[in-house]
């Protein structure tokens, strides 16, 4: 059983800085990415960026050039850098991952169960 697992959210000011961490555990055989998406009270969820196995980095418009998306493959580990954070960044944050837990299974995605960001104005 895969599981993946936040942390790193909480309460910062307008312009403060937030690592948010996401570890994935369990019968993994090979992860194909990773990424993280943002659900805002009422709204749906969003992808903010993801990161392939190859290190290709792809971001949301209103990610770019205040969160940095990086993993450390040993350690199955996925991170977002958010800098410059603005209220309308305040949400929930879920870490997601594909990935094969047996070689011979398909891809699959997995989610973990999220952690909370609330920016203050």
């Amino acid at each position: 059983q895969v599981q993946l697992v936040e942390s790193g959210g909480g309460l910062v000011q307008a312009g403060g800085s937030l690592r948010l961490s996401c570890a994935a555990s369990g019968s993994i055989f090979r992860i194909n990415g990773m990424g993280w998406y943002h659900q805002a009270p009422g709204k749906q969820r969003e992808l903010v960026a993801a990161i392939t196995t190859g290190g290709n980095t792809n971001y949301a418009d209103s990610a770019k050039g205040r969160f940095t998306i990086s993993r450390d493959a040993a350690k199955n580990t996925v991170y977002l850098q958010m800098n410059s954070l603005k209220p309308e960044d305040t949400g929930v944050y879920c870490c997601n991952a594909e990935l094969r837990e047996r070689p011979w299974a398909p891809a699959r995605d997995y989610w973990g169960q999220g952690t909370q960001v609330t920016v203050s104005s």
